[in-house]
């Protein structure tokens, strides 16, 4: 199984560790945004992160990915089947990529992106007022919903955690701080989920990457 993209991605980042959950291998093709290559337009016609290629098949979208290494893996059940939970962690799948990293994505992109890979000017505008004025509230609500348990659903890891977790390893990258004060359910939550070994690993490797690429 191949997947192409970069897991500077959260979106290829969600896909890898959710199959390393799994214990799915999964081989990762490096190509860039936009990238021309002929198996990963194949697999991604609109040049998305991430495509896939299961043998024949191929598919664009994390969590079209996700629900098609969920089926041909049932165990350990990472999408409930009852249907609340089920709903919900969908909910959060959402959350993550629609809502948290259309905020976290102003600040990657122009913090890191833009300046450092297509020779782009950021604009610290945008990302700062991200930052500042956008982000907080998206933790306020992550703050609220968290439970003792430390899992959003059903009080263990599923497809919730893994999306909701995979946007954070970029603001990670970025130093963007979680305040202890006002979030320490979210921190606890965070470094919980970024520490293990699905993606631990990644996000060091991430780390070096941009050590080395840094201007």
């Amino acid at each position: 199984m191949i997947v192409y993209g970069s897991s500077l991605s959260p979106f290829v980042r969600k896909v890898v560790a959710f199959a390393a959950e799994k214990g799915i291998e999964l081989e990762v093709m490096p190509v860039a945004p936009g990238s021309q290559d002929p198996a990963f337009r194949e697999a991604s016609p609109f040049g998305k992160m991430p495509g896939f290629r299961d043998g024949d098949f191929a598919i664009s979208d994390s969590s079209a990915i996700v629900a098609y290494l969920d089926a041909i893996r049932p165990e350990p059940n990472l999408i409930p089947t009852e249907p609340r939970s089920r709903a919900r962690t969908i909910w959060f799948d959402e959350y993550s990529d629609t809502i948290l990293f259309a905020c976290g994505g102003k600040m990657f992109f122009n913090r890191i992106v833009g300046p450092r890979f297509l020779g782009v000017p950021g604009d610290e505008e945008i990302a700062s007022k991200a930052e500042c004025e956008e982000l907080p509230p998206l933790l306020d609500y992550l703050e609220r919903v968290i439970p003792e348990s430390g899992y959003l659903v059903e009080d263990r890891l599923t497809l919730a955690d893994i999306s909701v977790a995979s946007p954070f390893a970029n603001l990670k990258h970025l130093n963007v701080a979680i305040d202890p004060a006002r979030h320490p359910k979210v921190l606890a939550y965070v470094e919980r989920l970024l520490a293990r070994p699905s993606f631990a690993p990644m996000i060091e490797q991430e780390a070096r990457f941009l050590e080395r690429t840094a201007a």
